[in-house]
This record gives structure tokens, C-alpha cells and sequence, in this order.
């Protein structure tokens, strides 16, 4: 059974090359895409967010960044909301429920900080994590879809708690 836990720094290298190399894996980066370098810097995101990991038999199979209210890397979520960004898992991990576990820890620890809405947004080419997505309750929002760069936009979801 996989194990949720924030990661220590040590892992930090570990946590940015699987999340790359995920978003690589599944297309939603092109070779020069200055987004790959976001992706690595998981040392960054520690700073001001929760950034989790799944394990399983001491291997790292995924990750999320959870982004409390005054996180400085949510991109959608007011101040009373968390969001969570970075979803990303192994490639030879994939269908086993890391990533329903990930989402789950991030719904439990906004509950358990008395916040009443989880938000994210995603990329249009994202189908199985929107259709994890909506199987967990989240709705869409469409006042959240944004565009980050011309002719990319990411496609906003909420849960209330």
C-alpha cells in the first residue's frame, strides 16, 4: 500500500525529475519547454507549499504540491481555498490509485485545517486526471479556466469540503 508523506529535502532532486519526467511521459511538454524547469525545482515549491510524495517499498511513486491559503504558488485559489498543482506518477505506477491517494491526502489536510474548498486547475489534455477528477466530486469551474501562455489554457475544477 503506498504511503503519503511530505518529502524531506533529500528527495527533493528525486521528486522534481519524476515530476518532469511524468508531464514529459504523457505530452504536455515540448523539448525547450522552460515549464520542464518549474517542474524540477521541487526545492522551490517546499518553500511555500506542502509538497508530498507517495511511496511504496521505499520508492518514490508520485507527488503533488498542496498549496495553502498564502501559498505563493497557487495559481487559482483565493485566500480562504487550497489548490493543489504538479499531480504526477511514475509512469509504471499509473492505475494502481496513487493518484486518488495523493488527491485524498490533499482533501484530507485542507479539511483538517478547517478549509471548505479544494481547487485546481488542469490542462484540456489532461483527460484521465479530470476524470479522476470528477469521480472524487470535483466540478468544473469555468471562471477559473486562465491562460497562462497564448494558447494554453488550463481548465479549472473545484471540491467543496
Amino acid at each position: 500500500m503506498v504511503h503519503i508523506r511530505e518529502a524531506t529535502p533529500a528527495e527533493y532532486a528525486a521528486v522534481g525529475a519524476l515530476t518532469e519526467a511524468a508531464y514529459r511521459a504523457d505530452g504536455h511538454l515540448q523539448h525547450g519547454d522552460g515549464y520542464a524547469e518549474v517542474l524540477r525545482d521541487a526545492a522551490g515549491r517546499a518553500r511555500n507549499s506542502d509538497l508530498l510524495v507517495a511511496v511504496e517499498a521505499g520508492r518514490l511513486v508520485g507527488t503533488v504540491t498542496y498549496c495553502p491559503p498564502g501559498s505563493a504558488s497557487r495559481q487559482v485559489a483565493d485566500d480562504a481555498e487550497a489548490e493543489f498543482r504538479m499531480l504526477a506518477v511514475a509512469e509504471d505506477w499509473r492505475g494502481r490509485g496513487v493518484a486518488r491517494a495523493l488527491v485524498e491526502a490533499c482533501r484530507d489536510r485542507a479539511r483538517s485545517r478547517g478549509i471548505d474548498r479544494l481547487v485546481l486547475c488542469t490542462l484540456d489534455s489532461m483527460h484521465g486526471a479530470q476524470a479522476l477528477y470528477r469521480s472524487m466530486s470535483f466540478v468544473r469551474v469555468p471562471d477559473r479556466d486562465w491562460e497562462p501562455v497564448p494558447g494554453l489554457w488550463l481548465r479549472g475544477f473545484s471540491l467543496t469540503l
